[in-house]
């Protein structure tokens, strides 16, 4: 199993930081669990393979092109830093 931890501050509270986990195990695409904390609360959950699907579909937007977003907003290191927004 991969995991990331990244550090974000949504938009909705700027001046907060929360920690952002993703796990996998082949590719985003096939399910990932997530864990966003605070520092001091923790929240837990998954989106499965069938989640991602559906979700590319809602947006009409081919499902490898989706994997591909998910990665630079979720996973991605500096070269994504300031091109996607969090909300809380």
């Amino acid at each position: 199993m991969e995991k990331t931890l990244k550090r974000i501050h949504p938009v909705s509270e700027p001046e907060a930081t929360y920690f952002l986990q993703v796990s996998w195990e082949k590719d985003l695409g096939t399910g990932i669990g997530i864990i966003l904390s605070d520092g001091q609360c923790a929240w837990t959950g998954t989106v499965s393979e069938a989640e991602i699907s559906r979700e590319a579909a809602d947006m009409e937007m081919n499902r490898e092109k989706y994997v591909e977003e998910l990665k630079k907003a979720l996973i991605a290191g500096e070269e994504s830093a300031g091109k996607y927004d969090f909300a809380v």
